[in-house]
């Protein structure tokens, strides 16, 4: 854990030079990742704050692990009470930019019913991919085939950008998790509140 904290501190402090000074250290709004959403528009990461943002990977050909995480971002949010997009959004970001591209990312969004007033499925480059990867804890390899090797998880990010929660529990919810969203959403998006 501690070797994953020095990590993201290094990383986040090579990305500060573009970073939002008002953001707090820890932010992982601070690496300087623009996004590219289902919809075609590209915008920094650091555009989804002032929102708590429920956030994973995955990859839009996988069809085993990758939907039950989707499935289970769906889960959380409604067992969190399916608090309203401005209150609670869902980010799932492909670590497969390479097929999937915006068209890719829409026909899954369709085909998974994703209501996309809360839900945003994006990609950026391979090299900026891997970094968020490792900021959010999330490791993955390409297989010969073409498939990934992948590690799952679930963040739950305040307002700032500010890892507040994260289970690996994929499939069906996690109650710890799922306090901890009520809790954030109870207290405004705040994690530093009452």
């Amino acid at each position: 854990m501690k070797r994953l904290l020095l990590f993201l501190s290094v990383l986040l402090l090579a990305g500060a030079a573009h970073a939002d000074a008002s953001l707090p250290g820890d932010s992982v709004y601070r690496l300087a990742v623009p996004l590219t959403d289902q919809d075609g528009h590209t915008a920094p990461f650091a555009t989804r704050q002032g929102t708590p943002q429920l956030v994973s990977m995955f990859y839009g050909s996988c069809t085993m692990v990758c939907p039950m995480i989707i499935q289970t971002m769906q889960a959380t949010r409604r067992a969190a009470g399916e608090p309203p997009a401005e209150r609670l959004a869902l980010l799932a970001v492909s670590f497969d930019p390479a097929r999937d591209d915006v068209e890719a990312l829409r026909r899954y969004a369709a085909t998974h019913k994703l209501d996309t007033r809360w839900w945003t499925l994006a990609r950026t480059a391979p090299q900026d991919t891997r970094t968020l990867a490792a900021v959010l804890g999330v490791q993955y390899r390409q297989l010969p085939d073409g498939d990934f090797n992948h590690s799952s998880a679930l963040l739950l990010l305040d307002a700032q950008g500010r890892i507040v929660a994260r289970t690996r529990i994929i499939g069906r919810t996690d109650p710890d998790f799922v306090t901890a969203v009520r809790k954030l959403v109870a207290n405004g998006g705040s994690s530093t509140g009452p």
